[in-house]
Order: structure tokens, then C-alpha cells, then sequence
């Protein structure tokens, strides 16, 4: 038996092990992973979807935050000349340096409830270098990902996702698959970058602050989250009733409003630089 086996889950690292075996097979079967592809595990914890991604594998590059877990890991493979272990933190790792010249990356992981959000947002700024990701997160987050304009659960990280991913809800997973079993239930998601953006923003960075500033309070209404930065007129001139809420808006109008502003904060810049 493994040195692994006997860690105690640390609750400061949000750490819940996977145990269920027709869990692990389930996901192992939607990530359908191939040799020679370059797979990336977020948190292996004690191996459990380590070891049937090395056996579909050729290779498994893992990132590990917790120091204590990763001798055992490299005891548990280490007649795996292809398992490599980076210590870190993910959500300061770059990613894009991480695939190099190779193939794009697909990632993996059993995220942290406390980092999962920031974590897919990191990720998501990684471009090209992320062939797709499939995630174990709580299930309000899959949702809030997945959630279609209109809904109670159509928000800030929907447009984020949505913006440059295909978001697919695969299966949901009980608390009593894991050890510590989790308070809520969690959800396997795979995002697939668009091989082209669907909706372009002009500035991306513009695109979310207003995103954020959007859904700042999602009672009221656009013309009261904005203001300051949007009026009124401008709303209308876009055909988007400034009275809507944004929860109601698309990616493709919220892309529309962003290129609108970046337009005209662009010509107020170049106006100002003339006198």
C-alpha cells in the first residue's frame, strides 16, 4: 500500500479524494485520452484518476500544491518513465510556457472548490495552448458555466466561459464519492476552446470589466450598472433596451457593447490628444 493512502485530506487546500471506481472510469472514458497527447492533472491528490490516465497514456504531466503528497505520487509511478511532477500552485502556473512547442495541452482535474472559478479563468487566458479542459466542480459552478441568457444562473463566469469555450454538463457525482464526502454534489464539465471565436472583442480585458461591472448588482438594470461608463444612448443605438437586466444579455451583445465602448473611449483618447 502507497504512503499516499494514509494523507488526511487538508480542509485549508480543499482537498476531497475521489474513491468511487465507477466514477473514475466514467470520466477517464469522457476524456478519452490517447497516446501521445500531452494530459496535465490539476491536483492529483493520491492518484486515483492518475493512474488510469497513465494507463490510457503514454505520458501525465501533474501539478501538486501539497509537498506531502507528492513522494508518494513519485513512489506510486514511478515505473512510469512518462509521469512528470511540477510543484506549484496552478493557478500561478503558465500554462502556455508549460506546452512549449508541442501539442496543446488537455487538462485535467478534481479542482478545489475554493480555487475552481479563478482557476478556469487563468486557464481560459491561456489561448491556444489548451486543446480542452474536463473539470470535476461543484455543481453550481457547472451550472453557472453551462447556464443559457435569461436564467437565474446566467452570469459573469457564463459569458466568460461561453466566451471562448463550448461548455458541455457531462454527469453529475455524489458527495459519497469522495473522502471527506463534500457538502454539495459536483458535476464533470469539458470546455473546448472555439477553434475561432464565435464573437470577437476588439479589447477582451474591456470585455469582462464591463461584464463584471454588468452584473455588479443583477437586480437593477443596465442603465443603472453601467453608468459612468455606458449611457443610455448608446445602449439604444446597439438595439439593447438600457431598462434589460444582465442576466438577459448574450455573449454576442455583451461583445457588441464592449467593440461599442472601446470605439468610443479610443476616439475621446485620440480627441483629447489633438487639442
Amino acid at each position: 500500500m502507497s504512503a499516499v493512502t494514509h494523507h488526511r485530506a487538508r480542509k485549508r487546500f480543499g482537498q476531497n479524494f475521489l474513491r468511487d471506481v465507477g466514477v473514475i472510469g466514467r470520466i477517464v472514458h469522457a476524456i478519452d485520452p490517447r497516446p501521445g497527447e500531452r494530459l496535465v492533472e490539476i491536483g492529483p491528490g493520491q492518484g486515483a484518476l492518475t493512474q488510469p490516465l497513465l494507463d490510457a497514456a503514454d505520458g501525465l504531466e501533474v501539478i501538486e500544491l501539497d509537498r506531502d503528497l507528492i513522494p508518494g505520487l513519485r513512489v506510486q509511478f514511478f515505473n512510469y518513465p512518462g509521469f512528470v511532477i511540477h510543484e506549484g500552485d496552478a493557478l500561478k502556473y503558465d500554462f502556455a510556457e508549460l506546452r512549449g512547442d508541442g501539442a496543446p495541452l488537455r487538462v485535467v482535474g478534481n479542482l478545489p472548490y475554493n480555487i475552481s472559478t479563478p482557476l478556469i479563468i487563468h486557464l481560459l487566458g491561456a489561448g491556444s495552448a489548451v486543446a480542452d479542459m474536463h473539470f470535476m466542480l461543484q455543481k453550481e459552478v457547472v451550472e453557472r458555466m453551462a447556464a443559457e441568457p435569461g436564467g437565474s444562473d446566467w452570469g459573469r463566469l457564463s459569458v466568460m466561459a461561453q466566451y471562448y469555450c463550448q461548455v458541455e454538463q457531462l454527469f453529475t457525482v455524489p458527495p459519497e464519492a469522495f473522502v471527506p464526502s463534500p457538502a454539495v454534489e459536483s458535476a464533470i464539465v469539458r470546455l473546448t476552446p472555439h477553434a475561432e471565436l464565435p464573437h470577437v472583442a476588439d479589447d477582451p480585458t474591456l470585455l469582462f470589466e464591463l461584464v463584471k461591472q454588468a452584473f455588479g448588482q443583477r437586480r437593477k438594470t443596465l442603465r443603472n450598472n453601467l453608468k459612468g461608463r455606458v449611457s443610455a444612448e448608446t445602449l439604444e443605438a446597439l438595439g439593447i433596451d438600457p431598462r434589460r437586466r444582465p442576466q438577459t444579455l448574450s455573449v454576442e451583445e455583451f461583445v457588441r457593447l464592449a467593440n461599442c465602448v472601446a470605439k468610443n473611449e479610443t476616439q475621446a483618447t485620440q480627441g483629447d490628444d489633438s487639442r
